[in-house]
This record gives structure tokens, C-alpha cells and sequence, in this order.
């Protein structure tokens, strides 16, 4: 395998509401599209919500309750692409790998198979963190 020599692009993301993860896909996208490699490591909650099928699903922290309607609408107006299609786009305009951690598979009790087919791979955190050791941009979301 030959090592690229692009810069890499970390995102550890570990909130699953909607507007964290929508972040995430779209500095995902944005820094595969500027030809970084980018590696999105699903840590706790946005393991939970992938293997629920319910990545798309457009949710809000408690205190955006108020006004939480009414961004769903525009998002909606404004054909907002969902997340799973972000990180899909990602992919084909640059270079993006999901990879779920497998300790945030065994704590949220999620069985391996509901996860793997919607990641490029699943890792442990020392495979991760030696992965990710040399990124040009490391992010926690």
C-alpha cells in the first residue's frame, strides 16, 4: 500500500445531534473536496445513532427546542443534503473514511454487523490514535 502524502483531516465525532453531525459532513466534505485525506472516527452516540439507522434523522439539543421546527423546515426548503449523503459526496469528489471505534461499539451495546456495512473499517483507539498521530487538523465534535 502506498503511503499518501496529502494532509490529514481528523474529525473524532461523538455527538450525534443533528446539528453536530451535519458539521461534521461538511467540513468532511469540504476537506476531502480541498484534497486532504479525512478520517472521521464515530466514537459513543454517532455509533449509536448509525447503527439505528437514524443518521439522517434531524434532531436538536433540548435548548434549540424553541426554534428546532422551523430550522427542520428550512432545511427541508432548502433541500439540504442529509448527512449520509455528504459523506458519500466526500468520497467521490476526494478522499473520506468512516471508521467506527470498537470500544464505542462494546459501551453502547451495538452489534458489529449494524455498524460495518455503513463504515470503511472499525478500529481500536491505538489504531486509531496512531493513524490520526501525524493529521494536520485533529477536531473533537
Amino acid at each position: 500500500m502506498t503511503m499518501s502524502t496529502k494532509p490529514k483531516f481528523v474529525i473524532f465525532a461523538h455527538n450525534a445531534t443533528y446539528d453536530k453531525l451535519h458539521q461534521v459532513a461538511t467540513l468532511g466534505m469540504t476537506a476531502a473536496a480541498m484534497g486532504k485525506d479525512v478520517i472521521i472516527v464515530l466514537l459513543f452516540w454517532t455509533i449509536k445513532k448509525l447503527a439505528e439507522g437514524k443518521i439522517d434523522q434531524i434532531d436538536f439539543p433540548l435548548e434549540y427546542a424553541e426554534s428546532a421546527e422551523e430550522v427542520a423546515r428550512l432545511l427541508k426548503e432548502k433541500k439540504v443534503p442529509k448527512i449520509s449523503e455528504m459523506f458519500q459526496d466526500a468520497k467521490h469528489v476526494g478522499t473520506l473514511r468512516l471508521i467506527a471505534c470498537s470500544a464505542g461499539l462494546e459501551y453502547m451495546g451495538v452489534d458489529a454487523s449494524a455498524v460495518e456495512r455503513n463504515v470503511d473499517e472499525v478500529m481500536g483507539l491505538p489504531a486509531i490514535l496512531s493513524l490520526t498521530a501525524e493529521a494536520e487538523t485533529k477536531l473533537f465534535i
